[in-house]
């Protein structure tokens, strides 16, 4: 989400509050003059392939999920998102003057809270256009307002599609979503306001939260979940657009309170999944944080809190996550312009980035998080991008924009540019950033028509070669913090451990790691034994402690034989295991790994590297091995902590194969 146009209410809110409007400029965006540095032309390559509806629908089919970086098809054949944003339904009102007036609003485009381009071209018309640029999904954004928005929408606002007189802006994305996924699109609903109002100070949008409260803003998700369950062609749910600072606090990620990003995105996530388990869920990272002033810290941390906490939903394979880079932002930069009254800090914009340390900052602030063998491996999505087209003489802008799509295209990175419709008044483009613009008579101006400079880039992006067919499947790894109950068989039971955090791995994954003080603890289902039928134990004392005493001096936790750890509670210290039964055997060889003077990691596998638990010693079992116990002590300066985890073989030894032989005959 952005904005072409300067804050028309910024000098006066500068005006009555000088320190207040430190804190609103830190949300402005808004466009700066370009320098005369000469833009790279990109490559000439050819005009997407345009398929028809019939051709999309056949070549892909529903549900989506996710293997290690990439997202696929219910055949497990790569599905890249080569989509668009098709704005509107979040509102475009800029918050000042009447609001029926189409000059106070984005690009002085009146959306009537629907989609973009309704009142001037029929729906089948635009998805045409839509095909012609190669998209295969479109991100549809929408406010919270419309689920209650029972006022029908103005006829002019649906003039060139009269079947849609009459209707609530809620109608309207119904019919919308139908047309898109009966032409072949995939649709991601996309959470981008909680009012109207557009966009970007502070308008009541911030968090999840603010104008709504936490429980609010999740019901409104189980209602379109619900809405669109039945059809498959609704692939995923975009949790939150562009959290960001509000008057008096920052969004965070962990801190397990209000304004938790991290623990708002777990609870919206995995409630979305016990109504729907076929929904990809994306959470976008932390838009903005801090006041833009030199004095104050400020950033932009997009994804760089997933390197240290991931989240981890009930349904494997379901995460996407998802970031947005303009090239007049920066990583320390608001995109304001105009002084430091009105937000502009001085730091480098993106787009003031050489190409080495653009791509440095792209991957260290997004792309990191697919590679492979992490606790937060997964594929990113960046879901917004753009700049203006036919017009447009910033020349450090264009190179932005050229070095930008390299990148996507170096990385095979899935992506939505913004936005995808818009106006031509008077035969003048309202935004010059819309990939199609429709005049009053309907008629088209497209980013693949002669005359717009970022044709090549765009023609480049959608053609790009990259990974296609079947994804082969892979390990996970997934992290636990706090109370997280990510286990489906667990969330339906009754409270196993009353009184305590309860941390439980997913159902097809076993507890390997743990950190020492922090009770932070990796799960993976690598060489994942398959669990039998019965109950899970909860394990609280040293009764299944047998056949001596693995580590003298601590009080132990140890699973029954056959008994994996797949979860744990704590007040404090670890006050118990849950163990689920295994199909077969397991070894009862026992490697300890002690942790209480440093880190025990093998040196390789699975999320080996990852500091996933920062100032913390981590033990950590190896791959094909599983969790049989833990062991811990009392210290009067610290209290009791873990100290040594009871690792065994997935697999018997030879000794064990021959004793099992020997006793089944």
């Amino acid at each position: 989400m952005r904005s072409t146009t300067p804050n028309r209410s910024l000098p006066a809110a500068v005006a009555r509050a000088l320190p207040a409007a430190l804190v609103v400029s830190a949300l402005l965006v808004s466009a700066v003059p370009g320098s005369t540095a000469t833009a790279a032309p990109a490559a000439v390559t050819a005009a997407p392939v345009a398929l028809t509806g019939k051709q999309l629908a056949a070549s892909w089919s529903g549900p989506l999920s996710t293997r290690g970086r990439y997202i696929v098809d219910a055949k497990g054949n790569r599905f890249k998102l080569k989509a668009g944003n098709w704005s509107g339904v979040q509102g475009t009102w800029e918050g000042n003057g009447n609001e029926n007036d189409a000059n106070n609003h984005q690009a002085h485009q009146k959306s009537n809270n629907i989609p973009l381009g309704l009142d001037r071209v029929p729906i089948k018309q635009i998805l045409v256009d839509f095909h012609a640029l190669g998209l295969n999904a479109i991100r549809l954004p929408y406010a919270d307002a419309m689920i209650n928005d029972e006022n029908p929408v103005p006829n002019y606002a649906v003039a060139a599609n009269p079947q849609l007189e009459d209707k609530t802006p809620l109608q309207v994305y119904d019919a919308v979503v139908k047309a898109l996924t009966d032409d072949g699109f995939a649709v991601i609903l996309n959470n981008h306001t909680t009012t109207y109002r557009f966009c970007c100070s502070l308008d009541g949008n911030e968090r999840w939260n603010t104008s709504q409260t936490t429980e609010e803003w999740v019901d409104n998700w189980l209602f379109l979940v619900n809405r669109y369950k039945n059809n498959k062609r609704v692939v995923g749910a975009d949790l939150r657009n562009e959290v960001r600072r509000d008057w008096n606090d920052n969004p965070n990620w962990g801190w397990d309170n209000d304004h938790d990003l991290y623990k708002a995105y777990q609870l919206a996530g995995n409630k979305i999944l016990e109504a729907n388990p076929d929904m990809l869920i994306i959470m976008e990272g932390i838009n903005w944080i801090g006041i833009p002033q030199g004095m104050f810290n400020h950033e932009r941390p997009t994804l760089t809190p997933v390197r240290e906490l991931s989240n981890t939903l009930i349904e494997s394979g379901k995460l996407v996550y998802s970031a947005h880079f303009y090239g007049f932002t920066g990583p320390n930069h608001t995109g304001s312009g105009g002084g430091w009254q009105n937000g502009e800090t001085y730091d480098a914009r993106y787009r003031d980035l050489s190409p080495e340390d653009l791509e440095r900052v792209v991957n260290d602030q997004a792309l990191f998080v697919t590679e492979s063998g992490h606790h937060f491996t997964a594929p990113v999505w960046i879901s917004e991008f753009g700049t203006a087209g036919r017009g447009n003489t910033d020349a450090k802008e264009k190179d932005w924009f050229n070095r930008f799509t390299d990148i996507l295209v170096k990385n095979d990175t899935d992506f939505a540019i913004w936005p995808l419709t818009g106006w031509t008044t008077n035969g003048k483009i309202n935004d010059n950033w819309a990939m199609i613009n429709y005049d009053d008579f309907g008629n088209r101006q497209s980013v693949l028509d002669s005359g717009d400079w970022r044709t090549p880039a765009w023609n480049k992006l959608v053609n790009a070669t990259g990974k296609t067919g079947q994804v082969a499947k892979v390990d996970h790894w997934y992290m636990l913090d706090r109370e997280l109950i990510a286990s489906a068989t667990m969330r339906q039971q009754s409270d196993w451990s009353p009184g305590n955090r309860k941390g439980n791995c997913p159902d097809t994954a076993r507890l390997i790691a743990f950190a020492r003080s922090s009770n932070r603890s990796l799960c993976t289902d690598a060489n994942q034994p398959a669990k039998a039928e019965g109950d899970w134990i909860t394990v609280t004392d040293e009764r299944y402690v047998k056949n001596g005493d693995w580590a003298r001096g601590q009080f132990k936790l140890q699973c029954p034989d056959d008994h994996f750890a797949v979860g744990y509670s704590a007040n404090g210290p670890i006050n118990s295991l849950l163990c689920a039964p295994s199909s077969r055997p397991l070894s009862k060889e026992n490697r300890l790994v002690w942790f209480d003077k440093g880190d025990n990691r093998p040196t390789s596998g699975g999320s080996v590297r990852d500091d996933w638990a920062p100032g913390n010693y981590k033990g950590q079992c190896r791959d094909d091995e599983y969790l049989a116990g833990v062991g811990m002590a009392y210290y009067s300066h610290t209290g009791t902590v873990l100290n040594v985890l009871q690792c065994r073989p997935i697999e018997p030894t030879e000794d064990e194969k021959d004793w099992w032989d020997t006793l089944w005959g």
